[in-house]
């Protein structure tokens, strides 16, 4: 059985400049394999409004589940509310369900709810909230799409709140084996063995040290007895 599949949406401008590095996409990558669920596409997309509206209404065409990260705090390019509305032909506001949540944090923090941060309870009229017990502010699914923060944190936890409701398949399983030797030296015997195994996925790294070529070769599968076998085949090939 074909496990389910997702995309991953990165919105922000400071990720395509090199200002921040993105975290959330290894993090939930590593997450969907464990739940058996295919990561099998990721943008990155600047703060454009019909940029971000074009990607997401492609990618939750195509997958059966989406993840975006950036876009929903409170200064003026945050814009992924409102695209996401404009994706779904929904209206967006501030719904009292998520300023409800808000005002009760900023009142525990002694801290004003003034406009900038009533922006982040600016929600699609049908999306359903996702807990953020980090710093409050809500995420939202949309349709079969998740929204959630930039901030590594807050996306963490966001996804810890959204996987269990998720239908997942089997989870794929990964081995390694070192070689001490250079790719183009290896790539007969690996395309042989990956042609004998079509239910596995084979991989070569290659790696310098100290001089010396070499390469780390990654089976994965969902199959635990054919990737032993082919670990097995491997191992002799490369002895």
């Amino acid at each position: 059985m074909t496990n389910p599949t997702a995309a991953m949406l990165v919105i922000g401008d400071e990720i395509l400049s090199g200002r921040t590095r993105d975290a959330n996409m290894h993090h939930l990558a590593g997450e969907l394999t464990a739940a058996g669920i295919t990561l099998a596409e990721v943008r990155i997309v600047a703060d454009d409004h019909d940029v971000i509206v074009d990607a997401v209404k492609a990618l939750a065409a195509r997958y059966d589940t989406v993840f975006s990260s950036g876009g929903i705090g409170p200064t003026h390019d945050d814009i992924t509310a409102d695209c996401m509305a404009a994706a779904f032909g929904q209206r967006i506001d501030v719904r009292e369900d998520a300023r409800a949540i808000l005002q009760a944090h900023y009142d525990k923090a002694g801290t004003e709810m003034n406009e900038a941060r009533l922006r982040m309870a600016r929600i699609p009229d049908d999306a359903k909230l996702i807990e953020n017990p980090v710093s409050s502010a809500p995420g939202f699914t949309i349709e079969n799409v998740h929204v959630m923060a930039g901030v590594p944190s807050v996306f963490k936890a966001m996804v810890a709140s959204v996987l269990p409701t998720l239908t997942g398949g089997a989870p794929l399983i990964s081995k390694t084996l070192t070689v001490h030797r250079g790719e183009g030296d290896i790539a007969g015997p690996l395309g042989d063995l990956a042609a004998a195994y079509p239910g596995l996925s084979m991989g070569s790294y290659p790696f310098q040290r100290d001089g010396k070529y070499g390469s780390n070769i990654v089976v994965r599968g969902k199959d635990a007895a054919l990737l032993d076998e082919a670990m097995t085949q491997l191992e002799a090939a490369f002895a």
